[in-house]
């Protein structure tokens, strides 16, 4: 990590989400944030909504969500009034069942699936937004690569990514949702994953 990013991340240490959010809309130009509606994803779309109305809310929906999921999608999307940008693969996942089903990790076509069904959709999103800072749900304890990071990090094009969260525990994240009386829900699938713990291939 930069200097300039380490002294960032101290300066903003026991900020709230909300003063987090604050700092980086004002230092931004074209924010984003990306979101799947995963758990808690309710919580990173009200901290950054509340201070920016309008931001581009980026949804790449790998067309495998629970039906749980595409409700609850709705339900918060209707509640904040999401300024939503969706975007599906190329294929649907009707054809790509019909050739290529849902690869096991070990399977070498699982590559060639998380491409399909979540990188490349990612990859064109940023690139016709061009943001050059990006809120993401991250939190410490996740992942390694995500307990390697902090509030503020670095994507590999040179966004700024900030996870005004990053700290919070469920606990803290299950109060945030009721303070704000925000939805939330658990039956998520990540069909590029399939373990919680593995990285989803976007961050790292």
């Amino acid at each position: 990590m930069s200097l300039e990013l380490q002294k960032i991340n101290e300066e903003l240490a026991n900020k709230s989400p909300q003063e987090i959010v604050e700092w980086a809309i004002t230092n931004a130009k074209n924010p984003v944030v990306t979101t799947n509606f995963r758990p808690y994803e309710a919580a990173i779309l009200h901290a950054v909504a509340s201070v920016k109305k309008d931001i581009k809310v980026i949804w790449c929906d790998t067309g495998y969500n629970t039906p749980n999921t595409y409700k609850h999608a709705n339900e918060i999307i209707e509640q904040l009034d999401l300024n939503v940008k969706l975007y599906v693969p190329k294929q649907t996942s009707a054809y790509r069942d019909a050739v290529l089903g849902i690869p096991d990790i070990d399977d070498p076509k699982h590559k060639l699936f998380t491409e399909q069904v979540k990188l490349e959709p990612f990859k064109r999103a940023m690139t016709e937004h061009q943001p050059d800072v990006w809120f993401t749900n991250l939190r410490k304890g996740q992942t390694n690569f995500r307990d390697s990071i902090d509030i503020v990090s670095q994507a590999a094009d040179g966004t700024l990514k900030v996870s005004p969260f990053y700290h919070y525990s469920d606990e803290e994240l299950d109060a945030y949702l009721e303070e704000n009386n925000l939805p939330n829900e658990f039956k998520y699938f990540d069909p590029t994953k399939v373990l919680s713990n593995r990285e989803c291939g976007l961050h790292a």
